[in-house]
C-alpha cells in the first residue's frame, strides 16, 4: 500500500474518486464529440461504436494509468471526417468544442448539486463521517477537474481540441502552415507536458484557475439558494 501511495497522484483513500471523475469526464468529453458529428452527418464514430456513455469504449488503459501515476493521460479520441459535413470548417469547429464544453457543463452541474445538497440542508444532516468526506471528496475533484479539462482542451496545440478549432476557423493559407508545422508542435506540447519548469508556467496555472472556477460557481449557486455557509 505504501508503495501504492508513492507512485499514484492521490492518496489510496481519495482514488475511487478520482477513477469515478474520470470515467464521467472522460465519457462525456468523447460522446459530446461523437454525437455531434453523427448529427451533422459524419457517422464514423457512431458505426465505430463510439457514440455511447459506455466508458469501456472510450477508455485507453495506458492513457488512465499515465493519468493516475503522472497526472497526465488520456482516452481514446473519437475520429471525425469533416468530409462528411455539408459545412466542414463551421460543423468542425462545433463537433471539436462540443468535448470541451460538456466538461465545462459537467463542472457547472456539479457546483450545482453540491449547493444543492448544502443549501437543503442534506450536508449538515449526515452524522455518518465517513459519508461526508466521500461527497466532499467527489464534488471536490469533479468539479475542478472537469473545469480543467475545459481549459486545458483549449490550449491551441495538437492534439488538443483547441487546436482543431484554431485550424477549422484559420484562412487556408494559414491552415495550410499550421499542417504544415503540425508534428513540431505536437513536440512542443509534449515539452510543457514533461518538463517541469515550463509546465509551471502553462499546465499548472490552469488548475487555479478551474479551482477558482468551481469556487465561483458554488458560491453563486448557494448564494441564489439563500445559503452562505460554504
Amino acid at each position: 500500500m505504501d508503495f501504492l501511495d508513492q507512485i499514484l497522484i492521490y492518496p489510496l483513500q481519495q482514488l475511487p474518486f478520482f477513477l469515478i471523475t474520470i470515467v464521467i469526464a472522460f465519457t462525456v468529453h468523447e460522446f459530446a464529440h461523437a454525437y455531434f458529428a453523427n448529427k451533422f452527418g459524419d457517422p464514423t464514430a457512431r458505426l465505430l461504436g463510439r457514440m455511447t456513455l459506455n466508458p469501456a469504449v472510450h477508455f485507453d488503459l495506458f492513457g488512465i494509468i499515465l493519468l493516475l501515476i503522472a497526472g497526465f493521460g488520456w482516452a481514446r479520441p473519437v475520429p471525425v471526417n469533416r468530409d462528411n459535413f455539408s459545412r466542414p470548417r463551421l460543423m468542425g469547429v462545433i463537433v471539436s468544442a462540443a468535448g470541451p464544453l460538456s466538461n465545462f457543463l459537467l463542472g457547472i452541474l456539479g457546483a450545482l448539486i453540491y449547493a444543492v445538497l448544502f443549501a437543503t440542508g442534506v450536508m449538515d444532516s449526515i452524522t455518518n463521517d465517513q459519508l461526508l468526506k466521500a461527497i466532499y471528496f467527489f464534488f471536490n475533484m469533479f468539479i475542478p477537474f472537469n473545469f480543467f479539462l475545459f481549459l486545458f482542451n483549449l490550449i491551441p496545440l495538437p492534439p488538443l481540441d483547441g487546436y482543431r478549432i484554431v485550424e477549422d476557423i484559420a484562412p487556408r493559407p494559414i491552415r495550410g502552415r499550421l499542417q504544415q508545422y503540425e508534428q513540431y508542435t505536437v513536440f512542443l506540447f509534449l515539452l510543457i507536458i514533461f518538463i517541469p519548469g515550463l509546465r509551471g508556467y502553462t499546465i499548472e496555472p490552469l488548475f487555479i484557475w478551474a479551482a477558482n472556477m468551481g469556487s465561483d460557481f458554488l458560491r453563486m449557486f448557494t448564494s441564489l439558494f439563500g445559503y452562505s455557509g460554504v
